[in-house]
């Protein structure tokens, strides 16, 4: 490499100023959903523990939005997150020219409005054009993983509200943001901004915390995540939650004072089981039933997703009143939260619902055979010799938006629907 590559190289880690986002938890399964990053794993994000998987991101420095539309007092006033220095940076000659950008049809200049890098890379590595800033190249499109685009958008697509596609492969114009405080509930793990739903979702929130401190009893609820400014695969945590229409509400009742920042982002999720198979019912009371109750009660709610421990519980306890356990559905994980999920909106065509579920109330047969499979003793899987010359596991790089239902691509490309500055 000559020196006026490595000039052009390096004169990228200048031209962008890094940042760690906090990554989200969360889980599905059944139809699109997977197990739950809320369960301890040895590599990702564990929320119970406050360890967050981070994600190095690059926007544009104040000479670099010159030309783009965003002033340098709209960037300012965007919150300021934790900045990380890579180990691979290298200083740049005064004067040197803009590389160009690798992914793009044509270069980038010095007025690219901005890149996010994917975990791990370095400056100088493949960026991905941030959406909303300008047509993304079809090349982009077709090799980029969905997740890294759609987790690179920071505001919802100036649209009409849409959900489109299924809740495990679609994606969502013209969201709404759930405000972070409300009488009767409060947002946590705001740092992932994935407060934003369909408003059927946001309204559905907050009607369901007005009836659960009115005719419940219940303090208040802790939201977690609901979907992406614009939905569509998120980078870690979730399989669903791409249309906005689920949300994940923890079992803890919010406490009777505004929580702080940090407090939002560091509260454990506690695991409300004593077992695989068992409730903990030192921490599993009636209160919860009663919230289950009122979540299934309304129309627009098709599944609520729990634990299979907790639907077993349920099944052997609850003895007046079992229709609600028609809409239960178990799911690993989702132990320290239940997810709800909404009915497609009517006349909203482009949004795919699931079947219905089968009558009965979800008792007995598969659930009795999950709860076995689950009490089964864990046997540790003996070690395999390493190999010298097998190559190492390639995990998947996931959908792109070309697998996407086409509708999302110029949700992707939209404009923003508020301003930097706002936001």
């Amino acid at each position: 490499m000559n020196a006026r590559n490595i000039l052009l190289n390096a004169s990228l880690v200048t031209s962008v100023a890094l940042a760690v986002t906090v990554a989200s938890g969360g889980a599905d399964a059944l139809a699109g959903l997977t197990a739950s990053s809320d369960a301890p794993k040895a590599t990702a994000y564990n929320p119970r523990r406050g360890t967050p998987r981070r994600v190095v991101t690059a926007q544009a420095t104040p000479s670099e939005l010159r030309g783009t539309g965003v002033t340098t007092d709209a960037s300012a006033a965007l919150p300021q997150p934790e900045i990380a220095t890579p180990p691979s940076a290298v200083q740049t000659a005064p004067g040197a020219p803009a590389a160009p950008h690798p992914l793009t049809d044509t270069p980038t200049t010095a007025s690219a409005p901005g890149v996010r890098l994917t975990a791990g890379a370095t400056p100088a590595a493949a960026p991905v054009p941030i959406p909303g800033t300008g047509a993304i190249a079809p090349k982009v499109l077709k090799t980029t993983p969905a997740k890294l685009l759609f987790g690179a958008v920071r505001e919802p697509a100036k649209m009409e509200t849409r959900s489109i596609g299924f809740y495990a492969k679609g994606c969502l114009a013209g969201a709404e943001q759930l405000a972070d405080n409300g009488p009767v509930w409060q947002g946590m793990r705001l740092s992932r901004n994935r407060h934003w739903g369909n408003p059927v979702l946001v309204t559905f929130i907050e009607k369901f915390a007005r009836d659960a401190k009115a005719k419940d009893g219940w303090p208040g609820l802790l939201i977690g995540d609901m979907s992406m400014p614009r939905g569509g695969p998120m980078p870690f945590g979730h399989a669903s939650h791409q249309v906005g229409l689920d949300v994940d509400i923890w079992y803890k009742p919010m406490p009777d004072r505004t929580l702080a920042a940090d407090e939002r982002e560091q509260m454990k999720m506690e695991s409300v089981l004593l077992d695989p198979v068992h409730v903990n019912e030192q921490m599993w009371t009636p209160d919860h039933i009663k919230l289950l109750r009122r979540a299934v009660s309304y129309p627009e709610v098709t599944r609520v997703f729990v634990n299979p421990a907790i639907k077993k519980w349920m099944c052997d306890n609850v003895k007046d009143d079992r229709g609600f356990l028609h809409k239960i559905q178990p799911i690993m994980g989702h132990d320290a939260h239940f997810h709800v999920r909404l009915a497609c909106p009517a006349g909203d065509d482009g949004c795919r619902g699931q079947p219905p579920l089968p009558a009965g109330d979800g008792c007995g047969g598969g659930l009795d055979k999950w709860i076995a499979q689950l009490s089964k003793p864990v046997v540790p899987a003996a070690p395999k010799p390493k190999v010298a010359s097998a190559p190492a596991a390639k995990s998947k790089p996931g959908i792109t938006v070309a697998q996407l239902p086409p509708a999302c691509t110029a949700v992707l490309n939209a404009s923003p629907s508020i301003t930097l500055a706002a936001h």
